[in-house]
């Protein structure tokens, strides 16, 4: 690396992730000078390896599946899925937002270095030749998939979601390791889309952190499809020979496939980083320690995103850069000042804001739960789409609404609705006077609400 004296900016992004990269614009707008590094292609996970390529690839799956099932409407459809068109759709959208990420960069007065970046000094960052001190320093480095050590797994041409999409064809039977949303979205996809696929989870079922039912509903909507789920599935190891991939389990069962999906999870990247020599502070796991205000041991630093322990979703560390923003305007927003929302895009899709019952009640609140099945709403009985619920937790005490967590057909869209009454403070009588139209997936929400009284 460089050792030349350091050039100043007002801002140094290392990454350009979510919040990252309207961080950087939003400072070079203003016209303060604005150096963002990035060693891989611009966006982030968000536009490469997760949202954006995921969710297109789940277009062509649900549509698929979606055809299917109108069979049981009276409508009957040949389905014939051509597999290289889905990837190169895939690949044409990821490639031209991230190219709309370098259009943005440089409109804005962005100055991009196409390199890995690592402190030298409080502030003080390098990487492809350059030295740069930052007045502020903002780290969006995102994370990667976390590959558990099971024997004979590497040196294998494993997947994971940063590969996956590049391939060329589906495969015939798709092996995921992995019961999150990840191995659930992408397994599903490659089974809607033809492939035969076996899903190996250790735990007892699918998406552990969401309620009991959440799992139920999903585990049948997938076996539905035709998957194959393999609960409690302990591998002992991994073989790949002649093009095929053979997974061992303790109980002596071995499971054989064309392709392999490694789904176990996320680690931050912040490993190259040289954390230490700008006195940055990381978690046991790596992730960067932050304050409520998103920032680092070291004066002028913050951390965006997944990388400093924040949920990973792409909206979060959007969410991110506006309290930077606020902070440095001396109005600072805390982290926790938001509605957490997420969706997995599953179908049904699993959607939750706010707390469980059971977390509220951790919380020493006063929670009550009430819970509307989809097969109480006209529209899911219109469409045929009855399967899932509708549930609302709210503080007995005040009325408040803590939560809710719906499974169904788009119910990442719903939720917000939930959400919006949150962050206005509003109660579930709000949402219970309430006239929604009929009829709506939405109508069932105020009758959900009317449960409570």
């Amino acid at each position: 690396m460089s050792t030349d004296l350091p050039d100043d900016a007002d801002l140094v992004v290392i990454g350009s992730g979510q919040g990252g990269v309207p961080l950087a614009e939003a400072f070079a707008r203003r016209g303060k000078r604005v150096v963002l590094f990035e060693r891989g292609r611009l966006g982030g996970t968000c536009i490469n390896t997760g949202c954006t390529p995921s969710k297109a690839f789940l277009a062509a799956a649900h549509n698929a599946g979606r055809a299917r099932a109108a069979a049981a409407l009276g409508v009957h459809a040949e389905v014939r899925v051509d597999g290289r068109a889905v990837f190169e759709r895939v690949r044409a959208i990821r490639s031209a937002w991230s190219a709309g990420t370098g259009t943005r960069l440089t409109a804005a007065g962005v100055e991009v270095v196409a390199a890995q970046a690592a402190f030298a000094g409080e502030r003080i960052v390098q990487g492809g030749g350059r030295t740069v001190r930052g007045a502020v320093v903002a780290i969006d480095t995102g994370g990667r998939a976390a590959v558990p050590p099971i024997p004979g797994l590497a040196g294998t041409p494993y997947l994971t979601n940063e590969t996956f999409f590049d391939l060329a064809e589906l495969p015939k039977h798709l092996l995921v390791i992995g019961g999150g949303y990840i191995g659930l979205e992408l397994g599903q996809g490659a089974r809607r889309l033809g492939s035969d696929v076996t899903l190996l989870h250790v735990g007892n079922r699918v998406l552990e952190r969401e309620e009991p039912d959440v799992s139920a509903a999903l585990q049948e909507a997938l076996v539905e499809d035709g998957m194959h789920l393999m609960l409690e599935a302990s591998i002992a190891s991994v073989e790949f020979g002649g093009g095929t991939f053979a997974v061992a389990l303790s109980d002596g069962r071995r499971i054989e496939g064309d392709a392999l999906l490694v789904a176990t999870g996320r680690a931050p990247n912040t490993a190259e980083l040289n954390l230490a020599s700008a006195g940055i502070a990381t978690t046991p796991a790596g992730y960067l320690q932050v304050d409520d205000y998103l920032r680092t041991a070291c004066d002028g630093v913050f951390g965006i995103g997944d990388v400093a322990g924040q949920p990973a979703f792409t909206h979060v560390s959007w969410e991110d850069h506006r309290r930077i923003l606020s902070t440095l305007a001396g109005t600072p927003r805390r982290r926790d000042d938001r509605v957490l929302s997420y969706t997995t895009f599953t179908e049904p899709q699993a959607a939750r804001t706010g707390l469980t019952v059971d977390q509220a009640r951790e919380q020493g609140l006063r929670a009550r739960a009430v819970t509307l099945p989809l097969s109480s709403v006209a529209r899911a009985v219109e469409w045929n789409v009855e399967r899932g619920f509708f549930r609302l937790v709210v503080d007995e005490g005040t009325d408040a609404i803590l939560g809710a967590t719906f499974v169904g057909y788009e119910a990442g869209e719903l939720i917000h609705v939930v959400a919006a009454h949150m962050e206005a403070g509003a109660s579930w009588r709000v949402l219970e006077r309430s006239m929604y139209v009929h009829p709506t997936l939405a109508e069932g929400l105020p009758t959900l609400a009317r449960l409570l009284a």
